[in-house]
């Protein structure tokens, strides 16, 4: 039962305000209901109709005996059906967990065990990334997954696995209206899972109040379009929470148009920038590095930079030089940011009424305060001095989902700390030196690789650079370098090893250079430097 205050708003019954995340599209479907919400290809669907599925997808849920708090995993690629699931979900007052859609059936089983979800919607896939079979594979291991529905390209398919659900036919049966489920501020509404790089992978659980604040307030940094109509290039996944919230959230409670990639091409982003008009653009430091690397004579620059209004950028540090050469070509600062799937996950950006410093990550956003601190938390003050990141406010997360003692090793008096080493100078500003993981120690010597990282980056011979500790039998670690280089240089290892020695003190350069075409990356495009080593 709800009753209403006399400020309009719901109140549910045990007295919190009625809030649930799934208010960024209903709003807007309200608002401006013909306008496209998402464009795949030839597909245009407006904010009508994917409010309509999505009250489908909730009747579905509830059919199936899902109920409040229970939780639902979903893995789809930047497609219309991943809003639709995803505000389906939280309409029903159920819990969304994005899984990765690399994941293979033992990982894939670990999520929905680790979960405790009730059910699992997961696109078919390919034939070069077969997801559907992946999912069955762990569907029938996880005995707590009581329902299976694939997701098929085409709505009106059968399901590629026999005697399973298809998405297409179960919605079509369904009302498309629906009463959203009415969710207190404070519940769950999304559980995010960390990388695992330092152990096995750890549910954040993202209330509907953490979600919410954290996309108006990048309205706050952003901005809106003149015209009130911002189109953007949704190719980070939408699975991850960077996308979720700085795109998919954040987009649909202005109303604006999604344009779907869903695998990132820096010739194809490109032609779609183009064809579509886009005015925001966001993506990891890798996304940006290829964008610059595909421009040639047939890419009209001038017609990008013209509408182009945001550039953000976040995931991990963007080198100096990146900055300066996109400034060079399309006339508009990249705006760097900061946060954690535990943050929401926007925690810092540079704010756009004062001159952004490039190679920092900002100061805090709205609502949200950062502090630096050494192991026994204890507040660094000293200008310049490094110390790990402790972040507060509306945008932490309520702890890992059934790990009470690594939320209680990570959570202190309202406090987050993020694992990320930085300084801060005397307005403000943060600067990342680098993930504490990452930290190379070599010969009792603080080796921070992003600053070993950024000089190796001005050699015109280097395109790309990874650094990382390597173990060695007297210093502890060494340094060594993994880069891609720029084309047809000639350039080798020894003389760039020479060229750094005379730019870096003696602990810092690398010793050993190795060259690569390629380097391994994650889903949303960050470097796995653990695979490098």
């Amino acid at each position: 039962m709800t009753w209403l205050r006399s400020d309009n708003s719901e109140v549910c019954a045990k007295g919190q305000p009625v809030l649930n995340l799934a208010m960024v599209l209903e709003d807007s479907a309200r608002r401006v209901p013909d306008r496209d919400a998402v464009v795949l290809g030839e597909t245009r669907l407006s904010y009508a109709a994917v409010d309509a599925a999505a009250n489908q997808v909730a009747n579905l849920l509830v059919s199936l005996g899902i109920a409040a708090g229970d939780k639902v995993a979903l893995t789809c690629p930047n497609l219309p059906y991943f809003p639709i699931v995803y505000y389906g979900v939280l309409k029903a007052g159920a819990v969304v967990v994005p899984l990765n859609v690399l994941f293979k059936a033992r990982e894939i089983a670990y999520h929905l065990a680790d979960s405790d979800a009730k059910a699992y919607f997961c696109f078919e896939g390919t034939a070069d990334l077969p997801m559907a079979a992946e999912a069955d594979s762990a569907f029938g291991t996880t005995d707590s997954c009581e329902h299976l529905v694939v997701i098929t390209a085409d709505p009106q398919a059968e399901s590629p696995l026999p005697g399973v659900t298809t998405l297409g036919p179960a919605l079509a049966a369904q009302p498309t209206t629906f009463e959203t489920a009415p969710t207190e501020a404070t519940d769950t509404a999304v559980i995010l899972y960390t990388s695992g790089t330092t152990g096995q992978p750890k549910g954040a659980e993202l209330s509907h109040t953490n979600l919410v604040l954290n996309a108006v307030a990048n309205e706050r940094l952003f901005g809106r379009h003149p015209d009130g109509h911002d189109i953007y290039l949704a190719t980070l996944p939408l699975f991850h929470s960077f996308g979720q919230t700085v795109i998919m959230n954040h987009g649909f409670s202005l109303g604006g148009t999604l344009v779907l990639l869903p695998r990132f091409d820096a010739a194809q982003a490109l032609e779609l920038m183009l064809a579509e008009r886009v005015t925001f653009f966001a993506g990891v430091p890798t996304m940006y590095w290829g964008l610059l690397h595909a421009l040639d004579d047939s890419v009209d620059v001038a017609a990008l930079a013209a509408r182009l209004r945001v550039a953000v950028s976040g995931g991990s540090s963007l080198p100096v030089e990146i900055i300066k050469e996109f400034k060079d070509r399309f006339g508009i600062q990249i705006q760097e940011g900061y946060g954690l799937s535990e943050t929401s996950p926007v925690a810092t950006f540079n704010p756009t009424d004062r001159p952004p410093k490039p190679g920092s990550i900002g100061t805090p956003i709205w609502g949200v305060e950062c502090t630096l601190v050494d192991p026994e938390w204890n507040e660094v003050v000293e200008p310049g001095a490094v110390g790990e990141i402790a972040i507060r406010g509306h945008n932490i997360m309520k702890g890992y989902y059934g790990r009470p003692e690594p939320t209680r090793a990570v959570m202190r008096d309202g406090w987050f700390r993020s694992g990320d080493l930085a300084r801060r100078d005397e307005d403000g500003y943060y600067f990342i030196v680098d993930r504490a993981k990452d930290l190379i120690i070599r010969g009792g010597f603080n080796v921070y690789p992003r600053e070993v990282e950024e000089v190796l980056m001005t050699h015109s011979a280097v395109s790309l650079a990874a650094v990382v500790g390597v173990p060695h039998e007297s210093l502890g670690e060494e340094v060594k370098a993994i880069l891609i280089k720029s084309p047809d240089d000639a350039t080798t290892a020894d003389e760039l090893i020479a060229w750094a020695k005379e730019r870096m003190a003696a602990y810092k350069y690398p010793r050993t250079v190795e060259f690569r075409d390629t380097m391994p990356m994650t889903a949303t495009g960050k470097i796995l430097k653990r695979e490098l080593v």
